[in-house]
């Protein structure tokens, strides 16, 4: 199963940015709450998240405090916690696997810690290996630890004889089990009082401190990248009108060059056309030998088809002439009875005129 859903609570808001990144880094959605109480009411309102990063010191209610409020909740206790501490001991690791820790990150987290502990957290959720909430109950007070500040939240109580002998005698017993409040042991609670209180206040000033620094190097991130690219944005816009003026006269010098050498190479050209224009004496011979040839082969070609046409006109005026005479000698003969011999003489003698006079016309056409 994979892990993409994460809650982020930490009082410092550069500890909240710098593992938000390293988390969104992974492809997960982030949730930030900036103390313990906001983070439980977020679970209380809220979807619950795959896992919740828990710091350990803060003002109010600690790391420790708000893990054991997540893990008394049977809503709540089977999300995996792990607690981000800058004090990492082999007796702080076991004592925070009592409290129902998931596991430890060393602050500031390094993202090849984070995921090495994502990938391990994937795994044990996917096999079910997640371990049980404990049973704050029914399990004994843990030692104290200067870690865990585990000292009563009013050490003065504990530190008061009259106090501590007015407690209820536990299981029925007649006799109250008191501690004795000796020298040593007044100074240890006090000495512990007095750590986890400085340790608190410190740590509070420190996130204080760094959240400020945080801003203020934000803000100034801010106006540096403002200013720059302002800066940028000038210096594109000049770089852009000196490319364009210089691309303009370029093209002005081109455009000059080339009408320039447009002018020599037509320049040249008309020369050499005025050296080369008008025909020559070789020129004026070449063309009279071919139009007296043409003038030759026409005149040839004009006789030989007028000698072909009146041969052709004789032949055709003679055929003629024969097919009407013996045409008329038919005629004669069929009608020699009826005809007259006068009207034979006029058929004859219209036929030799009209032979004599188409030889004429074609005589004269192409004489």
């Amino acid at each position: 199963m994979a892990i993409k859903n994460a809650l982020l609570v930490d009082d410092s808001k550069v500890a909240r940015f710098a593992l938000s990144k390293l988390l969104e880094n992974r492809d997960m959605q982030v949730k930030m709450a900036c103390s313990a109480e906001e983070a439980l009411d977020f679970l209380s309102s809220n979807e619950h998240p795959d896992v919740i990063f828990m710091d350990h010191l803060m003002p109010g209610m600690n790391g420790v405090e708000a893990t054991k409020a997540i893990k008394s909740n049977p809503n709540t206790a089977g999300i995996p916690i792990i607690m981000c501490t800058s004090q990492k001991s082999s007796s702080f690791t076991k004592e925070a696997k009592n409290f129902g820790v998931y596991n430890i990150l060393t602050k500031p987290t390094q993202p090849d810690g984070l995921g090495l502990v994502l990938e391990q957290l994937a795994i044990d959720v996917t096999d079910g290996a997640l371990p049980a909430a404990p049973l704050f109950e029914s399990e004994p007070e843990a030692e104290a630890d200067d870690n865990f500040t585990g000292i009563p939240d009013d050490p003065s109580l504990d530190m008061n004889p009259q106090q501590a002998e007015s407690k209820p005698a536990l299981n029925g017993d007649a006799s109250p089990s008191v501690v004795p409040l000796t020298s040593d042991l007044i100074e240890q609670i006090s000495r512990s009082a007095v750590k986890t209180h400085v340790n608190n206040r410190l740590h509070e000033l420190l996130s204080s401190l760094f959240d400020e620094q945080f801003d203020h190097l934000k803000r100034a991130l801010e106006e540096s990248r403002g200013k720059q690219e302002s800066m940028i944005e000038e210096r594109l816009n000049a770089m852009s009108g000196l490319v364009e003026q210089r691309t303009h006269n370029l093209k002005d010098e081109v455009a000059a060059e080339v009408n320039l050498n447009l002018g020599r190479e037509l320049a040249d050209l008309k020369k050499e056309l005025s050296r080369n224009s008008g025909f020559t004496s070789d020129h004026m011979a070449e063309l009279k030998d071919h139009i007296t040839s043409v003038q030759t082969i026409d005149t040839e070609f004009w006789q030989t088809l007028q000698s072909e046409a009146i041969q052709q006109a004789h032949e055709i005026s003679r055929e003629t002439a024969e097919d009407i005479a013996q045409r008329t000698i038919d005629l004669f003969v069929s009608q020699q009875r009826s005809a007259s011999s006068k009207i034979y003489t006029v058929a004859l003698a219209a036929s030799l005129g009209v032979f004599s006079l188409g030889i004429a016309w074609l005589a004269g056409l192409f004489g």
